[in-house]
C-alpha cells in the first residue's frame, strides 16, 4: 500500500478506496461539537482562511453524522488495530457511548487526558485546560510499544527528533532497548502534559486546530510499528501524515477540504518528509463541475492558489476585493474578485471598479464561470479610457492553464 492523500468525503473514500481490514492504526481529530466558526490568519498576515466547525440540530445530529464514519473506519481497521478519537468536553460523553456500541465496551482501553496551560480563564467555574483522546482496540489483541513511550516524572516537551526532555534529564531513545525499565523512567500514563503549539514554533502552520507533532508521535510510536499503515480520516493540516512518515510508517490521509489537502502537500514537500514520487493525491477539483460543488471560501481559496494571489483581510461584500497580486517585475499591483457564478453582469464590474479606485489599484481581475455582454462592454470602456484595466478570467481558463493570465 502506498502513501495516499485523498480529497473528498471520508465516508465515500473509506467505502470505495480503502481495503477492508488493511489499516493498523487510526487517529482522528474530527470537527468538535463547539459551534464555532474559524477565521484564521496564516503566516502571511494578509491571508485569511475560514474553517467551519459548526453543527446545526444539536448533539444528536452531530453523533448521527459521526456514527457512519466511525463504522466505515472500523471496517478498514485490522482485527489487531487501534483507534484514537480526539475530542473535547462538548461531545466526549456522547462519543464514548457511540464508540462503546461500535467497538464493544470490552475494547475500550483508555481515556487519555491531554492537558495544557493554554485555554479559557473562567471566574465562575474551573477553567477548561484539557482535551480527551479515546483509545479503543478492535479486539483483545493490539499493539502497545510501552518502551517507546516511557515517561519521566514531568514531561515538558519534545523536539522533532527522537528525544524526550524531562526535568533533570535529556533521555535519548535507544534502539534495541530491553524490557528493563530505566530507574529514571516510569510506564506511560493516561495523563499527558504537552504544550500547545506556540506562535513561534517551527511546526506552526496557522491551521486553527493544529495539534503538536509530539502528541501524534506518542500515539504512533505506541500503537504501530515500522511499515504499518496509519490512517487519519480528518487529516486537516497533515500532522499525522508528517509524523507517520518520519517514523517510517505508511499513511493514508483524507480531508474534504481542497484547501487543507493543498496545505498538507505543501507541508510534506517543505519539510522534506515526502518527495513527490513517494505519495499520490487524488480527488482535488479538476473540472468546472467539481468547482461548482465547493463551498464559497473553498472556491475562493482554489482560485487564489491557482493565480498565486493572497487573500484579502478585509471583507465587505460584493464591493470588496477578495485578494490581490503584489507588484512585481511582470505586472502592476492588482485586485482580485471571485464569483462562483455564471453570466456576470455589468453591475459586478461597476462595484469592483469602485473598490479598485478606493484602494488605489490600476489593475484588477474578476474570476467567474462566465460573463455577460454588459460586463465585457464595461471592461472595454474602462480600458479605452486608459484609467483602469480589468480582465475577466473564465474559470475554465484557470483549469486549462493554456493562457498567460498576468500579461
Amino acid at each position: 500500500m502506498e502513501n495516499w492523500l485523498y480529497c473528498g468525503d471520508n465516508i465515500e473514500v473509506l467505502e470505495k478506496e480503502i481495503e477492508k481490514e488493511s489499516v493498523d492504526l487510526i487517529y482522528i481529530d474530527p470537527p468538535f461539537f463547539s459551534n464555532r466558526h474559524y477565521e484564521v490568519i496564516w503566516k502571511d498576515e494578509a491571508e485569511i482562511r475560514s474553517f467551519e466547525d459548526r453543527w446545526e440540530g444539536g448533539i444528536e445530529n452531530y453523533i448521527a453524522w459521526m456514527r457512519p464514519r466511525i463504522e466505515a473506519m472500523y471496517k478498514v481497521l485490522k482485527p489487531t488495530g487501534s483507534f484514537y478519537l480526539h475530542c473535547d468536553w462538548h461531545a466526549n460523553a456522547h462519543l464514548r457511548i457511540m464508540m462503546d456500541e461500535i467497538f464493544g465496551r470490552n475494547n475500550f482501553r483508555n481515556e487519555i487526558i491531554w492537558w495544557y496551560l493554554w485555554g479559557g480563564r473562567a471566574k465562575k467555574q474551573w477553567s477548561r485546560k484539557h482535551d480527551y483522546i479515546l483509545f479503543y482496540s478492535k479486539s483483545d489483541k493490539w499493539t502497545f510499544n510501552y518502551l517507546e513511550v516511557l515517561e519521566g516524572h514531568h514531561l515538558i516537551s519534545e523536539s522533532a527528533k527522537s528525544r524526550v526532555k524531562y526535568k533533570g534529564a535529556l533521555v535519548h531513545h535507544r534502539e534495541g532497548q530491553n524490557s528493563e525499565i530505566p530507574k529514571d523512567k516510569v510506564l506511560p500514563s493516561d495523563t499527558w502534559y504537552i504544550p500547545v503549539i506556540n506562535a513561534m514554533a517551527k511546526e506552526r502552520l496557522g491551521y486553527p486546530t493544529q495539534k503538536p507533532e509530539f502528541l501524534l508521535e506518542r500515539i504512533i510510536k505506541a500503537s504501530s510499528n515500522k511499515g504499518d499503515v496509519v490512517l487519519d480520516a480528518f487529516c486537516g493540516c497533515g500532522t499525522a501524515m508528517a509524523v507517520a512518515h518520519r517514523l517510517k510508517r505508511k499513511w493514508l490521509g483524507i480531508d474534504i477540504s481542497p484547501t487543507a489537502v493543498k496545505l498538507v502537500e505543501k507541508r510534506l514537500r517543505k519539510s522534506g518528509a515526502v518527495k513527490d514520487e513517494h505519495y499520490k493525491t487524488t480527488g482535488l477539483p479538476t473540472t468546472e463541475k467539481d468547482l461548482r460543488k465547493l463551498k464559497p471560501f473553498e472556491f475562493q481559496n482554489w482560485v487564489m492558489d491557482e493565480m498565486g494571489a493572497t487573500v484579502s483581510r478585509r471583507k465587505s461584500g460584493d464591493m470588496g476585493i477578495d485578494g490581490h497580486l503584489s507588484k512585481t517585475l511582470w505586472h502592476e499591483r492588482a485586485g482580485i474578485q471571485v464569483k462562483q457564478s455564471d453570466k456576470i453582469g455589468r453591475n459586478v464590474v461597476d462595484n469592483f471598479e469602485t473598490a479598485l479606485r478606493r484602494d488605489n489599484y490600476k489593475q484588477g481581475y474578476i474570476i467567474a464561470f462566465s460573463f455577460g455582454k454588459g460586463a465585457n462592454e464595461e471592461v472595454a470602456r474602462l480600458k479605452n479610457k486608459g484609467e483602469l484595466e480589468i480582465k475577466l478570467i473564465p474559470v475554465q481558463e484557470l483549469l486549462d492553464k493554456k493562457k498567460t493570465l498576468l500579461k
